[in-house]
């Protein structure tokens, strides 16, 4: 049965919200709990539920994934405390990625000159050893290029070119970061 204000219409399908339900599940009981160095546990959760992690990826308890199907991770990758990552989207991480505290991910907004206001989704991309500092936010369909970083409370609305730093609302190239 379909509402009739179209605002009040599901924005995914019964089984991503189930799904989603199960993680959340497992999220407050496994996830969010578990002790500080426990690495290795928390990937599995986020394995069980669809993620993909390369080696030696930290995910620390208080980082919020919405969907660990749609989160793709190479090796080596840093997720912070406070991070939200909110992916209807698939969002890739690319090898020694740094994601910071309380930086977020957004993949998803609604197409506002839409009388039913549908959600709208892209996929997010930050390259390898890229940096996403903390409080910074990075909008979907971003790509975040390799050795990219955006600096504290910046926020990239189009994609930032590798070895660069940015900073911002919107992010601004700011200067070159020394390639290793």
């Amino acid at each position: 049965m379909t509402p009739l204000d179209p605002y009040l219409a599901a924005q995914t399908s019964l089984g991503n919200r189930l799904l989603r339900v199960g993680w959340g599940l497992v999220y407050q009981i496994f996830f969010r709990f578990s002790p500080r160095p426990a690495h290795a546990w928390r990937a599995a959760l986020l394995r069980c539920f669809g993620a993909t992690l390369g080696r030696n990826c930290h995910v620390y308890a208080g980082a919020k994934i919405w969907a660990p199907w749609n989160l793709h991770c190479e090796d080596a990758v840093g997720i912070a405390d406070g991070v939200v990552i909110y992916n209807p989207a698939t969002v890739y991480l690319g090898s020694h990625a740094v994601i910071s505290q309380d930086a977020y991910l957004c993949g998803a907004s609604h197409d506002y000159n839409d009388p039913q206001f549908p959600m709208t989704s892209a996929p997010i991309h930050i390259g390898q050893y890229a940096w996403i500092c903390a409080r910074a936010t990075v909008c979907s369909g971003v790509r975040v290029a390799d050795g990219a970083v955006l600096a504290l409370g910046g926020i990239a609305t189009k994609d930032l070119a590798a070895w660069t730093v940015y900073g911002g609302i919107p992010a601004k190239p700011i200067k070159k970061r020394i390639q290793p």
